[in-house]
């Protein structure tokens, strides 16, 4: 009888800690070869974490891992872990101003040679694509490929090196229906030749449709793996948010607060609002008092949604009004005069200017009113954010201290209070707790409610399910398209079942 090949992947008891934070703790997983392996659970879970470990960017600090059956290459031994795996990422890691024949033999075009015969590099690229059946022409500069093309040149790119284990992380965000077709057929091909793949994605149906076996992480632990025809979506969902039956309640307690007038004019309305790739026209409106939630992963078109409603993108069609006037699309100074704040979701690189005081910081979208004829009167700047220091509970030296040395939590609430510095009749939140603690978390989503209850209207982008428990109404969004409303007291299963695109609700 012939012995089963060893696995293309074996991880077992594989521990990272970073500082006192435990982010894999005692992990398995096993891909077989042939084998497209889901790798599933919410944000934290531990899933890139151990895509760094099995890429050799980060050395495990306890455990085993194993690619057919031998030792992972000694840590920092790039060129052994490039023929053992590789991962595709989300954003495409391909040059664009090189052609696809030149981004397959970067940095290696003929090692034994002076100068670069172009014509052989030519020959070599045709062979390596013939040979995996990806048909693209090697003289194309990668700019010029869909999305779906890049991603063959990035896994050919990676078989080239002799990896047999091919990483996908969120592979079709960027893909509509037809391309995701045509990259599913192309994985399939290639597991017929011994090609094992690793398949991370928030999208479930995805899953039951692509891959044999599905492992789950929820809070740096390894829970569940499985034949994915063993699974129903419900026990997968079940597995992922570990929730017990009766589900979630709301984040403020039952009688708090009072629910949004439904007679009122709206603060907030858009008509017909589109933004081409990102999602399907739509129409919103959020009254005083109410707290929406866009719910949706990185590829459903929420974020997109948010920075257009603050003005940093501009829609493809459709209006935004603010108290039934219309904001001009695509302009920041015209958002914020109608009376729209932004949190932006990365702090520090759309947020903070680091460099600069937590008084400078907060009070970036107040400079007309800190002195007379367009002048900055330091004086007035350092009272005005003592008012907002104040207000938010922002744990800070005084004014004047560098937004740097405050603790990430901290940093947040000077996006905050940049963002509530011109009194906004909406404020649009995207992802508004990533990366702060909990103590910070409840005060950030308290200020969000208070925004509301002041007769304001307020929207809060997410894909975390602590930020979406504020709202009184929640939105699912999936590939650009509402799929799912929820009024408050959903529970956790039934809104990641809609945004993961496994259940629809009007």
């Amino acid at each position: 009888m012939d012995q089963a090949p060893p696995p293309a992947v074996q991880a077992e008891g594989v521990v990272k800690r970073f500082g006192p934070t435990v982010a894999l703790d005692g992990v398995q997983l096993t891909v077989q070869p042939g084998e497209s392996h889901a790798l599933v659970g919410r944000n934290g879970a531990g899933k890139s974490t151990l895509v760094s470990v099995l890429t050799g960017l980060h050395k495990a600090d306890a455990g085993t891992v194993t690619f057919g059956g031998e030792p992972a290459p000694a840590f920092g031994d790039t060129t052994a872990w490039q023929s053992k795996v590789a991962c595709v990422y989300q954003k495409s890691m391909v040059v664009p101003d090189l052609t696809v024949a030149e981004n397959l033999f970067l940095n290696r075009f003929d090692d034994n040679a002076r100068w670069i015969s172009w014509g052989r590099l030519r020959k070599r690229a045709e062979q390596l694509l013939a040979d995996y059946g990806v048909q693209v022409d090697p003289n194309t500069r990668a700019r010029d490929l869909a999305v779906e093309q890049r991603q063959f040149v990035e896994i050919a790119r990676a078989l080239s090196f002799g990896a047999r284990l091919i990483i996908l992380d969120e592979p079709t965000a960027q893909l509509d229906a037809r391309g995701i077709g045509r990259l599913f057929d192309k994985l399939r091909e290639l597991q017929s030749q011994g090609v094992a793949f690793l398949f991370i994605s928030h999208h479930l149906q995805e899953v039951y449709e692509l891959c044999t076996a599905v492992t789950v992480y929820r809070d740096a632990r390894h829970v569940l793996t499985a034949p994915v025809a063993d699974v129903a979506k419900t026990e997968l969902v079940a597995a992922m948010t570990g929730e017990k039956s009766g589900g979630a309640v709301a984040w403020h307690a039952a009688g708090t607060a009072t629910p949004p007038d439904a007679s009122a004019e709206p603060v907030l309305r858009t008509e017909g609002l589109t933004l081409e790739g990102r999602f399907e026209p739509l129409d919103l409106q959020v009254r005083p008092g109410e707290v929406l939630g866009l719910a949706g992963s990185a590829a459903s078109g929420n974020t997109a949604l948010g920075e257009v409603l603050a003005g940093m993108r501009k829609a493809g069609g459709g209006t935004v009004r603010v108290h039934g006037e219309a904001v001009r699309s695509g302009s920041v100074p015209h958002a914020l005069a109608a009376g729209i704040g932004y949190i932006p979701e990365d702090r520090h690189d759309q947020g903070l200017v680091l460099g600069r005081s937590v008084a400078e910081n907060a009070t970036l979208t107040v400079t007309d009113q800190l002195g007379p004829w367009g002048t900055v009167l330091p004086s007035r700047t350092r009272e005005f954010a003592r008012g907002m220091i104040d207000s938010l509970d922002i744990k800070t030296q005084g004014p004047e201290q560098p937004v740097s040395g405050l603790s990430g939590g901290n940093q947040q609430k000077v996006v905050v209070a940049r963002a509530l510095a011109r009194g906004p009749s909406v404020l649009v939140a995207v992802r508004p707790t990533a990366g702060v603690d909990v103590k910070s978390k409840d005060s950030l989503l308290g200020v969000v409610r208070r925004v509301a209850d002041e007769g304001n209207a307020a929207v809060v982008v997410s894909d975390e399910l602590d930020d979406l428990r504020v709202c009184d109404r929640v939105l699912a969004l999936f590939h650009g398209r509402v799929v799912a409303t929820f009024a408050s007291g959903w529970t956790d299963g039934e809104l990641v079942a809609a945004m993961e695109g496994v259940g629809e609700r009007e």
